[in-house]
This record gives structure tokens, sequence and C-alpha cells, in this order.
């Protein structure tokens, strides 16, 4: 059953079936609500994206047998670090605070420089 002066509101093509539907399809609704929310999803993407990668670049700076390790700001940036980006911060029963990228945590020392750890759990 076509119903009057329905239209599809993904491709415009007219709607068979109840008087409240607002797609064609499954296809139609799918594409209508992912176009509607592709800019927030993009955004969300583009940050797990670089927390990912900043993640990566902070855990090649500890050596494998060690437990904390050293870098200087230009060999962070060189590797692509984007300091905007952290998930949480980290204060010590000293009152320190460390930036934190999931479980791993940097801390601005002198000149520069970085101390980088991997918290426990």
């Amino acid at each position: 059953m076509l119903v009057p002066d329905k239209i599809c509101v993904s491709c415009a093509k007219q709607i068979k079936g109840r008087a409240d539907k607002k797609f064609c399809n499954d296809h139609c609704r799918n594409n209508y609500n992912n176009l509607l929310n592709a800019e927030a999803n993009n955004l969300v993407r583009n940050v797990n994206h670089a927390l990912g990668k900043n993640r990566r670049i902070l855990e090649s700076f500890i050596p494998p047998t060690e437990e904390m390790g050293k870098a200087s700001k230009e060999a962070m940036l060189q590797c692509g670090f984007q300091f905007k980006y952290y998930t949480h911060i980290y204060i010590n029963k000293k009152g320190t605070q460390y930036l934190c990228c999931y479980d791993y945590a940097y801390l601005l020392l002198e000149n520069d420089w970085y101390l980088i750890v991997k918290k426990g759990d």
C-alpha cells in the first residue's frame, strides 16, 4: 500500500507501508543516520587515533627492561606526539601532576625533557 505524499527522507522515493514510516528501507535509514552522525563520529575517531599514537610513542621511549624512560620534547614531536591529547591527569602523593595517555604518564622535567613511566593497576 502506497502512503500518499510520503517520501523517503534519505532517497526521496515514495514509501510503501505504514503511515508513520520515514524511510523506504533499512539501508536508507542507516545511511541517513550515519550521515547525521558523521561529523561527531569523525571527531571521536580522530581523537582516539591521536591518543593511541601518543600511547605508542610514550611506550617506545621506555626501554624493555626498564620501568621508566626520558625523552626530549623535540624527539617526542618528531615522532608525532600531540601534547594536547591525553586521557587524564594523575597526581601522586607528593602532589606532582602527570599527564596520562591510558597506562603511560609523562612529567615535564627541566630543559624540555620528559620523564615517561608506565603506570601499574
